[in-house]
């Protein structure tokens, strides 16, 4: 594992020089949501999609076996307990006891030996284990990325520090984790990397066909150096293409080979697990820079790093104008330990939701240590905090989009599909709750620098408005078909009883005193049946006849029973239980 440089503390004698500081350490964590389609979830003309069996999309990766190069990973907190270091004991009490449930499960004191499965469905989607309702897959593949940010640019190699997917029990979301590192970078070449890198496809291109915004190339390397696969941003028709075709954005080639045997739902490509965008095309991202004297660092360059807008010009000031960042310090620091004293002097972190950048001193031993320092703090406590929040916000986008194609394949004029409507509004009420009660939290920690740095990803991503729109939105479905259940329960009611009170009409006279109208006792059994028949048929007509009035028959009974309706007004009433058009 890339390692940062050896640090050592500041003395007098040390005079920093003129000009930007150096990146003596760099890392990079990319955190890319998306929404996991089920394989028969393609829109076919005349089939309707199937619901998502939640069966564990982990699963079927697993049992891929070879033909995929994700493994599930073992952590810490399920192997061997001589893999479980210190920085994984103070990352597990950052966090509040079901917080801990969520990320790490309940152990194995009470829940049996490892592996059990006795409360589950033999699929490994149950909890009944105590496992986490978080699985882990990683791919060891890849050992480099080499970036050019724009044509000329001398390439940089990025060391991979692992990729993994993060897959979440009962939610159909998957979010893909990338980790790099390089040392001695300078800090213009640290802006680019994070405005550039990490971006699924390109926003658009220049007049001679220059890509924009992203990376000009990028290259996947193995352990052996060979270039496993690399970026297409410059191949403009091919996207162009492929958003005319599919009305979907086309993943840059780089991305879907990181994917694989994932593939994107609107591909030709067979795959059992399938995928879509459900954010931002920019990914989510964090960074760790250790500079060799963060106090050189100017507002404009903490405002370009807190909103990862790339490298200015050698002339360039504030990317955007003053009363903009009027307030930026307040909106987007966190400056508890902006000080020239401390474990980690110096140390400042920057959040807009989006991206959480923290900066301090190289030559802090604290802020460099990957076991108890920042650099540990950053891999655990401030990674997770920053996944739980983008995996709820992805998870609402999921609710929602969930509501929009019931909606979309709703046919009001057929049963089948008021039916399917239904049940789907049902399922994902029922999913919300279990999400609600699971993975939805408002405090996750009592440390006060993860509850700060929480809040602040929090409130930049609008978490709480945005479930709220989502819980109302459900909760709006779920009524209107309840109001709907007790429409149609009151209807048949009144169908009902617009039979029974004409049919209690013929009874009650037809069998006054038991009176026969007919003396057919004696008669022989062919005239018995006969009769039987006749009447049988002439009963049934009658009753599905006031079935099919009982509407305008309910309506001349409520007209029969108001005061203040004269006989005219009901006899008219009357009437139109035979006028066409009367309804």
């Amino acid at each position: 594992m890339l390692n940062p440089p050896a640090a050592t503390m500041p003395t007098e004698a040390d005079s920093p020089p003129m000009g930007a500081p150096t990146v003596q350490h760099f890392r990079q964590a990319l955190l890319w949501p998306l929404r996991l389609m089920p394989a028969d979830a393609k829109p076919r003309p005349g089939v309707a999609p199937k619901p998502h069996a939640h069966h564990g999309p982990w699963q079927v990766l697993r049992d891929m076996g070879d033909a995929s190069p994700w493994r599930e990973e073992v952590d810490e907190y399920t192997g061997d307990s001589s893999r479980f270091h210190e920085r994984h004991y103070n990352e597990f009490v950052s966090f509040l006891p079901y917080v801990q449930r969520f990320l790490y499960g309940e152990g194995r004191a009470r829940g049996g030996t490892e592996g059990d499965d006795s409360h589950g469905d033999g699929s490994g989607n149950s909890n009944g284990n105590g496992d986490s309702p978080m699985r882990i897959f990683r791919r060891h593949d890849i050992a480099a990325v080499r970036v050019v940010a724009q044509p000329g640019d001398v390439p940089v190699t990025l060391q991979v520090i692992h990729c993994d997917l993060y897959f979440f029990f009962d939610i159909d979301v998957v979010l893909l984790n990338l980790e790099v590192g390089a040392d001695h970078l300078g800090l213009a070449q640290a802006q680019e990397i994070l405005y550039r890198f990490g971006r699924a496809y390109p926003a658009g291109w220049e007049p001679d066909g220059t890509a924009l915004h992203c990376m000009a190339s990028v290259e996947w390397l193995g352990a052996d150096g060979n270039v496993l696969a690399r970026s297409d941003a410059q191949q403009r028709d091919a996207f162009l293409q492929h958003v005319a075709q599919y009305r979907a954005p086309r993943i840059s080639s780089h991305w879907a080979f990181l994917m694989q045997p994932l593939v994107t739902d609107y591909s030709d490509e067979p795959g059992a697990l399938r995928y879509r965008q459900i954010e931002y095309y920019r990914m989510p991202v964090m960074a760790y820079l250790s500079l060799d004297d963060p106090r050189r660092l100017t507002r404009d360059d903490f405002v370009r790093l807190a909103l990862v807008t790339g490298a200015g010009a050698a002339d360039a000031h504030l990317p955007y104008a003053d009363h903009h960042l009027a307030d930026f310090e307040h909106k987007y620091c966190y400056d508890r330990f902006w000080v020239n004293a401390g474990a980690a002097p110096n140390t400042r972190y920057l959040c807009n939701g989006h991206a959480l950048v923290v900066v301090g001193d190289a030559r802090s031993e604290f802020f460099c240590c990957r076991d108890r320092g920042v650099l540990a703090q950053f891999r655990h406590q401030h990674f997770l905090l920053f996944l739980i929040a983008h995996f709820q916000k992805a998870s609402l986008l999921m609710f929602s989009d969930q509501l929009v194609e019931a909606l979309k394949r709703l046919d009001i004029r057929s049963t089948p599909s008021v039916k399917q409507f239904k049940r789907a509004i049902r399922a994902s009420f029922e999913r919300f709750l279990r999400f609600t009660h699971r993975y939805w939290f408002h405090e996750i920690s009592e440390q006060a620098q993860v509850r700060a740095l929480s809040h602040m990803c929090a409130t930049h991503l609008g978490l709480d408005a945005l479930y709220d729109e989502v819980k109302s939105r459900i909760a709006d479905m779920n009524t209107y078909l309840d109001a709907d259940s007790l429409r149609r329960q009151a209807s048949t009611v009144v169908r009902l009883t617009v039979v029974t009170l004409f049919g209690l009409i013929g009874t009650i006279t037809t069998g006054f005193l038991g009176m026969n109208l007919l003396a057919e006792a004696d008669a022989p059994l062919w005239r018995k049946a006969l009769w039987f028949g006749v009447v049988f048929v002439a009963t049934t007509w009658l009753t599905i006849y006031t079935m099919v009035k009982s509407q305008r028959l309910s309506d001349f009974i409520d007209a029969l029973s108001n005061d203040r309706l004269g006989l005219r007004g009901k006899m008219a009433a009357l009437a139109r239980v035979w006028r066409s058009g009367g309804d």
